[in-house]
């Protein structure tokens, strides 16, 4: 029978067989952190581990090359050699002779013995390799989710600092292990953690309370318990004053809550909170902040009873001031909260005072996105119609009638086109026909 024999390319050439006893002596399985080769007694083991499921549970990045197929580049499981010495995965190999090839894919050499033969060695040095690896992962993992238990067990007992460090342990556990974060969560530690928030829970507790929940699936009883009002008065307490990842893990985890469906607007109808996601937004030294925190403003600002904060808290010149130098997907949620607030008479009223706010708008028209094009285009339209000469001269002054030409001939949406032809109408109102034809010219737009 043809042995697999690897070329010296590989390391693992010298014209020697490739045995199992080899393998391991040699190093060639690589470290198993002191787990033994399943040989002679732990044979029994190793039958009952499927490779194939083990390769699927350990999606190693890193197989030794000789393990792969040559056609698939993927671990072999039914390695099987040719005449020529190449050795395949026999799925594989088979598919290439239906398709009427007689040749060795690896060498181009034409086959004089089309029969393929089991290689039996290459196929337990594949399962010893990776059983090695299975057991490895099975104990890591066991040894996680026994630590994450006892952390837990410790949380119902300790407090001060003892919690503190308890938690944050807790927190590293489940931010590196999913099997950690499927024990907490079929431990009921939902309960305990959330247990430990509310009215005079310190920052130090409630940030990695919130930092461990955050990286949980919290089912509808759990986000139920943590939409008390105690709680989600600390939450926005710690977005206020807590460190950038502390904020930003209580802008989730308050995402996360608004998604149950029986969230209560009177939860965030909050100044306190507006403001500390604004304060997040602005950071300039956090920009890694800039997208949770309007990402959450704007699901806030779906809600009509906090949608009239926004303009108390001042939103509108500060989110104006911030669309320059935002990138798409914070831009289109930007645009989202303004064209919202341009829904509200004291919205518009402070669309209309802040001093860039046309000029903005009309930049934006035509030149990111037809999503963009069609918020900037309705916050025009309600400045404008709210005060049709003062702002109207000032938008065409910015080079509105021309953008506005460019998408009535556009191919975007009719709608879009629609609202374009009525407000480049109410613009001309202001002008004669021969001045404002003149306005609408796309030098200055160009340039």
């Amino acid at each position: 029978m043809p042995m697999f024999q690897p070329s010296r390319r590989d390391g693992y050439g010298d014209g020697h067989v490739l045995d199992l006893d080899t393998a391991v002596k040699d190093g060639i399985l690589g470290s198993v952190g002191g787990i033994a080769a399943p040989g002679g007694g732990g044979r029994g083991v190793g039958e009952n581990l499927d490779l194939r499921r083990m390769i699927e549970e350990l999606d190693l990045p890193d197989v030794p090359v000789v393990f792969i197929c040559p056609i698939s580049l993927e671990p072999m499981q039914d390695p099987v050699t040719l005449c020529t010495g190449q050795t395949y995965e026999r799925s594989n190999i088979l598919k290439w002779f239906s398709l009427g090839h007689l040749t060795c894919p690896t060498t181009m050499q034409e086959l004089w013995d089309e029969s393929v033969t089991p290689n039996k060695t290459l196929y337990h040095l594949i399962h010893t390799w990776f059983l090695h690896k299975y057991l490895l992962m099975k104990k890591r993992s066991e040894d996680v989710q026994g630590r994450a238990t006892e952390l837990i067990e410790s949380l119902k007992k300790v407090k001060g600092q003892a919690r503190v460090q308890a938690l944050k342990e807790l927190r590293q556990v489940v931010a590196l292990h999913a099997t950690a974060r499927k024990a907490v969560v079929d431990g009921g530690a939902v309960t305990v953690i959330s247990g430990l928030m509310g009215r005079f829970t310190s920052h130090a507790v409630g940030s990695e309370a919130v930092a461990i929940l955050t990286n949980l699936d919290l089912n509808s009883e759990a986000r139920t318990n943590l939409m008390q009002a105690a709680k989600i008065s600390l939450v926005v307490d710690m977005l206020n004053e807590g460190s950038v990842d502390t904020k930003i893990n209580c802008t989730r985890l308050i995402q996360t809550l608004m998604e149950e469906k029986d969230f209560r607007s009177e939860l965030i109808s909050s100044h306190s909170l507006l403001v500390g996601l604004m304060r997040l937004v602005k950071d300039k030294r956090h920009s890694n902040g800039t997208l949770p925190g309007l990402t959450l403003l704007r699901a806030i600002c779906l809600h009509n009873q906090a949608l009239g904060l926004f303009v108390t808290i001042g939103a509108v010149p500060q989110l104006v001031a911030l669309l320059p130098g935002l990138d798409l997907e914070c831009l289109e949620s930007a645009l989202f909260i303004l064209e919202r607030l341009s829904t509200l008479k004291e919205g518009q009223l402070a669309l209309k005072d802040c001093s860039s706010t046309i000029s903005s708008m009309v930049r934006l028209l035509m030149r990111v996105s037809e999503t963009i094009t069609q918020h900037a285009l309705s916050i025009l339209w309600s400045v404008c119609n709210l005060a049709p000469q003062e702002c109207s001269c000032m938008a065409v002054e910015a080079g509105l009638a021309a953008k506005l030409l460019l998408v009535i001939q556009s191919g975007c949406d009719p709608a879009l086109k629609q609202r374009a032809s009525e407000l480049l109408k109410l613009c001309s109102l202001n002008y004669t026909d021969t001045t404002f034809i003149s306005k609408c010219k796309l030098t200055r737009t160009i340039q």
